[in-house]
Order: structure tokens, then sequence, then C-alpha cells
């Protein structure tokens, strides 16, 4: 059983000492009480518990503390894979709600899986999601003051449970002050992606994410047989070749884990039960 968490790019917000230490305190945390949690539950319920706890500190760009879109609005988007049925759900642009992975994975009984923007938060309401506001003050004076933080946020776990399942959920609030509409990478299968031989999450520009196609390619490589380390070199090398600004997480059916970035400095941490790392 193994947890792997990430929360984004650290140069997405104020890189003071104090805020790389909260970050990892974070991290280290909800790590733990991922890895508690799987140890009762699926890598399934996990992912998305690990991801709720993200969404709901405000340190990162998902649930509370999402960025801000250039009309004022908050618009979040949210999926989750099950390696098992291989079987996605996910909601994108979704308005005032507090958890958007726990809507994602609702969905997941559902014929029709992916819904966005009014869609999705009317299926919400429906299913007993009261309405939230995440905003923020610092988001919104980030805003008003048409501060621009590069867009590289994002929160995602990757799970294994003790059956050898794995999962994977991802979440982002968005890269702030985008044209109203535009989606991101983390409810499709190039940021979100998962079978029963690897799940790997993504973060950064989701433009670039979606053009190198991250998540599926690692996950289809070692399908094929790559080694994890190796599907990470030879899709990390792609995305240098389009510039691209990306990280990623990951889990073989084998328990081996993996992270990269193309950039500094992708913020995460991992629980066995014994070993704790975090981002440096």
């Amino acid at each position: 059983m193994k947890v792997i968490i990430h929360g984004g790019f650290f140069s997405e917000s104020d890189q003071s000492h104090e805020v790389k230490t909260a970050k990892q305190e974070s991290l280290k945390n909800i790590a733990k009480q991922a890895f508690d949690f799987l140890q009762t539950h699926s890598a399934f319920d996990t992912a998305a518990f690990a991801v709720s706890l993200l969404e709901n500190d405000e340190l990162y760009n998902a649930g509370i503390g999402s960025q801000i879109q250039s009309d004022g609005i908050i618009r979040m988007s949210a999926a989750i894979m099950d390696g098992e049925t291989q079987k996605m759900s996910g909601v994108i642009n979704i308005q005032d709600v507090k958890n958007p992975v726990f809507v994602a994975k609702e969905l997941m009984k559902e014929d029709d899986r992916v819904l966005g923007g009014s869609g999705a938060k009317k299926y919400a309401a429906a299913h007993g999601f009261e309405n939230f506001s995440t905003e923020i003050p610092k988001r919104r004076q980030e805003y008003e003051e048409k501060l621009r933080n590069g867009g590289k946020g994002t929160v995602g776990c990757v799970v294994i449970d003790k059956s050898g399942k794995l999962a994977v959920a991802t979440s982002t609030g968005g890269k702030g002050f985008e044209i109203p509409g535009r989606i991101s990478d983390s409810a499709t299968v190039a940021g979100n992606y998962a079978n029963s031989f690897c799940a790997v999450s993504c973060t950064g520009v989701g433009e670039d994410i979606v053009s190198n196609a991250t998540a599926a390619k690692i996950v289809t490589r070692v399908t094929d047989g790559m080694s994890l380390s190796e599907a990470f070199d030879k899709t990390f090398d792609e995305l240098k070749t389009i510039d691209g600004f990306a990280g990623a997480i990951a889990i073989d059916k084998d328990g081996n884990l993996a992270h990269r970035d193309s950039h500094p400095t992708m913020v995460f941490a991992s629980f066995d039960g014994e070993n704790l790392e975090t981002f440096n």
C-alpha cells in the first residue's frame, strides 16, 4: 500500500521559506492521513479522500483557494479514475461546490460520467452538494490587482491498495485570469489516467500536458512493457520538444513510485507506512 500526492508547483505562489515549510508540512500530513484511510478503504475511495483534503487547504489551487478567471468567476475541474475498471468520471468548469472531486466520484455510477458547466452544477445540487464559495481574500486581491502566477496549480493523488489495485484523482482551480470556458487537462486522460498497470496524475500548464498526452502516454508505455522510469524518461523527453511545463506522479502495479517535473519545483509527498518523502 502506497500513496503519493502533489500540490502543483512551488513557483505558483510566494516562494518564501514560510510557504515552502507550510506546504511540506501540509503534504506530509495529508499523505499520512490518506495512508491511514487506505487501511480500511479501496484505492479509489482513498484517491478521492486525499484530493478532498488538498481541495480543503487554501495553500493549493484547487477547491478552496481556486484561481479567479478573467470574468471574476471561479470555475473548477476534477476527475477520478479506477484502474481496475478503467472508468473515469469528472467535472469541468463547475462552480460553487466545496469538493469537485466528490462530485466527480458521484458521477462514476452514471452512464454520462463527465459533465461541464451548469450541467455539472445542477447534477451536484441534485445529489446533495451544497452551494459553497471557494473564493478566499488572497485570490480576490490577486484578481483585482491583475497579478498572474503562471497558472501551474493542480492537486492530485495516486494510490495502490492492499489488493494491488490502482486509482488516481486530480483537481484544479484553473490557471487564473483564463478565458471563461477554457478546459484544463485535469478532467482528461492527458492529466489523469489509470489502468491495472499504472496510474498517473499531472500538474502544470494544461495545454502542454494535453499536447503531450502525458498521463496516457506514461500509462500506455508501462502497459506495453516499459519500466515506470523508462516511460517517464521517454514522455518527458518528448515534452521537451514543445518546451512543455509539467509535473507528474505515478505508481505502477509493482508499487514502484515516480515523480518528475520539467521545471522546478513540483511539490509532492509520498508515504508507504514507513518511508515519508517530500519535495525539497
